[in-house]
């Protein structure tokens, strides 16, 4: 590998740019300064070529360039899981496939498992042009350190990571206060750090695994840290149910009043919540995510995304551990709603597109303030993405999102580029090396299957 760094200016021409952003332009035959990790100067080859004569080049080739992808919510440990075949019947609920596959696969990971996981996940985001992740991590048997772990290979790869660690009572109260202490140690080892890749919030689980003394616990560790919670919200009827069983009111609810909702806080799928729900989290500005590949995979139902939004809930789009071409999810938000609602109107494609784009950036700046992602600008982070994309038909900025939806596959991706730093060029990895973990994870993933 030779990595590759933009370094203090460095000028990429002949570029199809789509901007994206309040005034989303296509610059045809367009022109991107890069100084160190931001975005300088846009306009035409001819006009920035003339500006800025001794700039380094990089040739794009006509190749289509846009912001880079973010994922709003994600799993680096569950990376093990492909492929692998749970002992028994399968799975008929999603409680179910929480205790056969999930519950099992975590309590079987070592650190060096999550290590692995990870490179597995970041070599995948790099690959397809993801370069931030909002990650959520549990391994009850190597709690103590695992977000260091995490940490360390999401600075190898030179990408973008916001970390938790999962709390949860289902693994007795001993490790539920490890987990609470893995959240602050690594919030607090970040709070030195605000030009860091690396950021952080408070993992949960969910409702239906925490009691209310282990959620105030976690809310007056949190307070002082100023976070907020990432957790999984309403993924299941059977979360409302546990809810309603132990508390008399539902998830959102029952969460509102334990303190966990706000601004700061991020509630994963809430697909099973009602109007009532939605105006709680729209009144809290708390964020909702998105993951269709994953509801449809659990069969647990879809989320009503655009009820919630028009509620003035505020929504992103993640993957929970699915690959991490993003354009994918886009794919799969745009087409299961249609067939839910049986309306081929619904989640069309400029919306889809706000939702992995416009609001995950505006997500993003929870934990980074002054981080502008999401679209091509001045001052805006360098994070991109190239495509060998040559359409056959005309691509406009309006019509973009559906070039994507339609046209776009995951072996479009060419080059990555993080915060300046290259991270992949003509295809070739250059801050990974994806030969070594591959087979070293093959090695371990056998392991973990022997243990589950």
């Amino acid at each position: 590998m030779a990595e590759e760094i933009l370094g203090l200016r460095r000028l990429i021409t002949h570029a199809r740019l789509a901007t994206l952003g309040d005034e989303a332009r296509l610059i045809e035959d367009g022109a991107l300064l890069v100084e160190g990790d931001h975005i300088a100067a846009l306009g035409t080859t001819v006009e920035l070529t003339a500006r800025y004569p001794d700039a380094e080049r990089w040739d794009a080739a006509g190749q289509l360039v846009l912001p880079a992808s973010i994922c709003a919510h994600t799993h680096f440990y569950g990376a093990f899981a492909r492929g692998m075949a749970v002992p028994g019947d399968p799975a008929c609920n999603f409680p179910q496939i929480l205790e056969r596959l999930w519950w099992r696969l975590d309590k079987a990971l070592t650190l060096e498992d999550v290590r692995y996981s990870a490179l597995v996940c970041l070599v995948d985001a790099v690959r397809h042009g993801t370069t931030t992740l909002i990650d959520h991590h549990a391994s009850p048997n190597s709690i103590e350190g695992s977000l260091d772990v995490i940490a360390e290979v999401v600075e190898e790869a030179g990408l973008r990571g916001c970390l938790c660690y999962e709390v949860t009572d289902r693994d007795g109260p001993e490790r539920a206060r490890a987990g609470i202490a893995e959240n602050v140690r690594f919030a607090q080892s970040q709070i030195s750090n605000p030009q860091s890749q690396l950021a952080a919030t408070f993992g949960l689980h969910a409702s239906l695994t925490l009691s209310d003394g282990t959620l105030a616990d976690c809310v007056a560790a949190a307070g002082d840290l100023g976070l907020g919670f990432h957790v999984h919200v309403a993924e299941d009827a059977a979360d409302q149910e546990d809810s309603v069983r132990k508390s008399g009111k539902r998830v959102v609810h029952r969460l509102h009043d334990a303190g966990i909702l706000g601004p700061r806080s991020i509630a994963v799928h809430c697909v099973d919540v009602d109007e009532s729900e939605m105006e709680r989290l729209a009144e809290t500005g708390t964020w909702v995510t998105h993951q269709p590949r994953s509801n449809m995979n659990n069969g647990v139902g879809v989320a009503a995304v655009e009820a919630m939004l028009g509620a003035g809930v505020r929504v992103g789009l993640g993957n929970d551990g699915f690959s991490n071409q993003m354009f994918a999810e886009m794919k799969a938000a745009y087409l299961v709603h249609k067939l839910w609602q049986h309306d081929p109107r619904a989640m069309p494609g400029d919306l889809v597109m706000g939702l992995a784009y416009a609001n995950n950036a505006q997500l993003v700046r929870v934990f980074w303030p002054d981080l502008k992602l999401g679209e091509l600008s001045e001052g805006a982070a360098a994070d991109l993405v190239f495509l060998d994309y040559h359409p056959t038909t005309p691509l406009t900025a309006g019509n973009l999102p559906w070039h994507l939806l339609f046209g776009v596959e995951a072996s479009a991706v060419t080059a990555t580029v993080c915060a300046g730093r290259v991270l992949m060029r003509d295809r070739q990895l250059l801050t990974l090396d994806e030969k070594a973990i591959t087979a070293r994870s093959r090695e371990l993933a056998a392991q973990v299957w022997e243990r589950v």
